[in-house]
């Protein structure tokens, strides 16, 4: 099952033109949408309806919110002293619907402290072999633990950033600086800004956790 979840960050719908079709295919392919809150205002902006909407509803919008509840759509309110972000009672929510896929929109933005929880959110998908990713109009980022294969053009930029104290065994090939059985520590900057040289760039590690982030820009 291919779930997308909208928190309430920045979707920048209208950034271009190629964006939007990105976000139009992918809402039209997804077999689950959930609205974390406020994230319920972006679906309403660009005409879809999430299946459920979920949150202490601190910040969505009261005439969106009965715009959706008139149109059926479930609403499940929790209060607002809670020990879970509302993107991450929309995450345990769509692993209890059998999602598989997960891709998390409108995750990222000015409160670095959110974009850094729901990234790191992608840690907990990792151990659960669920395929997961945190995607805006600039980035899409993955969480590694063992192997990851992407495709993309040459040219396209990719980084490693080693988010556990080292990581060990560290192969990347397919790009321009490749890398063969090494170890990244934490706070390196050496996997910034590598660059696709074929079609798909495989990334293998054999312990520790890596970020791989992937830019458009």
């Amino acid at each position: 099952m291919n779930c997308i979840i909208f928190s309430g960050g920045t979707l920048n719908p209208a950034r271009s033109r190629a964006w939007n079709r990105r976000l139009d295919t992918l809402l039209k392919t997804a077999d689950l949408i959930i609205a974390a809150d406020s994230g319920a205002g972006h679906l309403h902006k660009i005409g879809y309806l999430p299946h459920i909407i979920i949150g202490d509803l601190d910040s969505i919008d009261t005439h969106t919110l009965a715009f959706f509840k008139k149109k059926g759509v479930r609403v499940c309110s929790h209060p607002s002293r809670k020990n879970q972000t509302d993107t991450e009672l929309c995450m345990s929510c769509a692993l209890e619907q059998g999602a598989d896929q997960i891709t998390f929109l409108a995750a990222t933005g000015t409160r670095l402290d959110h974009t850094l929880a729901n990234i790191l959110l992608l840690a907990k998908l990792a151990d659960t072999g669920i395929s997961a990713r945190v995607l805006d109009a600039h980035n899409e980022l993955f969480l590694v633990k063992d192997r990851l294969e992407l495709t993309g053009t040459p040219g396209d930029l990719i980084s490693l950033i080693p988010v556990s104290q080292r990581v060990e065994g560290v192969t990347i090939q397919g790009v321009g600086y490749p890398l063969s059985n090494h170890t990244l520590v934490m706070g390196s900057t050496l996997g910034i800004s590598n660059y696709f040289t074929q079609k798909k760039a495989v990334i293998t590690i054999c312990s520790g956790m890596l970020i791989v982030a992937r830019s458009m820009d």
